[in-house]
């Protein structure tokens, strides 16, 4: 079927004429019709605006601009809620955003349609991406498609979901702790978080600025490899984007990994892991190994600190970023006597419960007589953290951990203990504290039910060719990478 078909897939349809770009994004509309009711990925999508698109790219094949030109011609490619897009809402799945439209695009959605790619449609997401299950969103949960009982990870969860019931052909998102790698582990997608500073993060509406990083949901790693190409790159408008050449990542795609030596980490021995997912992770390994990779033990000493440093410093960056949501210059208002007032209750009404508790958390550690104790103690640690992942470098070319403790969990399982929701992103969090790359890609499924299991690669800052190589080997060399999910 057309929307089960890779971005490289599509692609050669088009450039062969076998299908138009107005077909790809009406296989995506039908699908959606059909079972967006169950995923519940998609916030809006505006059908004349994308239409407009795909025209305009029929025509630009039909004139002879190749893929070659425009990589992505033609493409149907959706957004996290939390990326701007001209003349559509961004709201980040908030009550105090709502009726907001978008001024202009972000760098990467300009650089999406510079490539031809047809931007449409906003997806779901947990609450101004605070959470893990996509269950703080204010506009209901997204499901996920391998089980729609189940929670499709968070923050970016109708990312994943939409890719992975085949509802769009990629996705951008945004991962601050995990809110990429986590929710495409659960889904069955190759997820990337690239290295800060590679993606141009202007147009994204800032949770914590020093851990946010903007990445791609994908059906396989090739396709990972080619929105990267497009949207990575210096821009003079992001003041943390890094000035230095793009790599050809495509031209890392050997499926060759003698040579290489890739680290297990001794501390992410964990006693949560599930069995399953155990399981999974360690014929990985051992896949890694029969490819040719030498797998060594390596020391990341101050990881079991990763977790409570993020929780401090997230927060903290998250309650200055947010206090410009006050009633008064945009989005949703509350009328009070005065502006304290007003500001008062417009947040009051406007944030669900886990964006006050973490602005209430981040408020506190900045505050007179706690900043020393808490948020500048914390960031000491992150540079231990960061440091620890340098030094480990100095020995291996990439470290392999499970992306996830667990698989999917159930709807509303863990929304009540939100210590217990944080810990789901126990292996994802010390990459963002770091600032290097990391991927995820499938490794297997558990039993009964069937839901997929991930397996992360990090990597060196700008490392992202030696990631691309190591995943596109070992999904290459297994049996699930033509796998969709029941919706798919």
């Amino acid at each position: 079927m057309l929307r089960q078909l890779t971005i490289s897939e599509l692609v050669d349809r088009l450039g062969r004429r076998d299908c138009s770009a107005q077909d790809a994004l009406q296989a995506c509309f039908d699908h959606i019709a059909q079972v967006d009711g169950e995923v519940k990925a998609f916030l809006s999508y505006d059908v004349p605006d994308a239409q407009a698109q795909a025209a305009a790219a029929d025509r630009a094949l039909q004139a002879g601009v190749t893929h070659a030109e425009k990589p992505l011609l033609g493409v149907p490619i959706a957004l996290k809620d939390v990326l701007c897009h001209q003349g559509q809402p961004v709201g980040c799945s908030s009550k105090i955003l709502q009726g907001f439209i978008s001024p202009y695009d972000a760098t990467v959605v300009e650089r999406l349609k510079e490539a031809g790619a047809v931007v449409f449609g906003r997806l779901n997401m947990d609450e101004f991406a605070m959470g893990s299950s996509t269950e703080n969103s204010a506009f209901g949960a997204t499901l996920n498609p391998w089980d729609t009982t189940r929670i499709p990870g968070g923050s970016s969860g109708g990312c994943a979901a939409s890719v992975a019931a085949s509802e769009c052909f990629a996705s951008l998102g945004s991962d601050t702790g995990g809110s990429i790698r986590q929710p495409a582990a659960l889904c069955g997608l190759v997820g990337l978080k690239p290295t800060y500073g590679l993606v141009s993060r202007f147009g994204l509406v800032a949770f914590a600025s020093s851990l946010d990083q903007i990445g791609t949901f994908t059906k396989d790693v090739q396709d990972s490899a080619r929105i990267l190409q497009v949207i990575a790159g210096h821009d003079p408008k992001d003041s943390t984007s890094v000035p230095r050449p793009v790599p050809n990542f495509a031209g890392e795609l050997t499926g060759d990994l003698r040579g290489l030596r890739l680290g297990v980490v001794k501390e992410f021995n964990i006693g949560g892991l599930d069995p399953e997912v155990s399981v999974a992770i360690q014929a990985a390994y051992r896949q890694l190994e029969s490819l040719g990779a030498e797998l060594v033990e390596v020391s990341l000493p101050h990881s079991d600190y990763a977790a409570a440093t993020y929780y401090i410093i997230a927060p903290a960056e998250a309650s200055a970023n947010l206090a410009r949501f006050d009633g008064i210059r945009y989005g949703a208002r509350v009328d009070g006597r005065d502006p304290e007032e007003l500001n008062s209750r417009t947040r009051g009404a406007g944030f669900g419960p886990e964006v006050k508790r973490r602005v209430i958390l981040g408020t506190y550690v900045l505050s007179s007589g706690y900043y020393d104790a808490f948020y500048l103690r914390a960031q000491k640690v992150r540079t231990l953290i960061r440091n620890d992942f340098l030094k480990a470098f100095e020995t291996v070319d990439a470290i392999v951990s499970p992306t996830t403790p667990t698989a999917a969990f159930k709807l509303g399982e863990k929304s009540g203990d939100p210590l217990q929701m944080y810990l789901s992103d126990i292996f994802t969090i010390s990459c963002n504290l770091a600032g290097i790359c990391g991927l995820s890609v499938p490794c297997g499924f558990t039993q009964a039910p069937k839901l997929p299991i991930g397996l992360q690669v990090l990597g060196k800052p700008f490392g992202e060719p030696t990631l691309f190589r190591i995943a596109h080997a070992y999904e290459q060399s297994m049996p699930w990478v033509r796998e969709r999910a029941p919706l798919g």
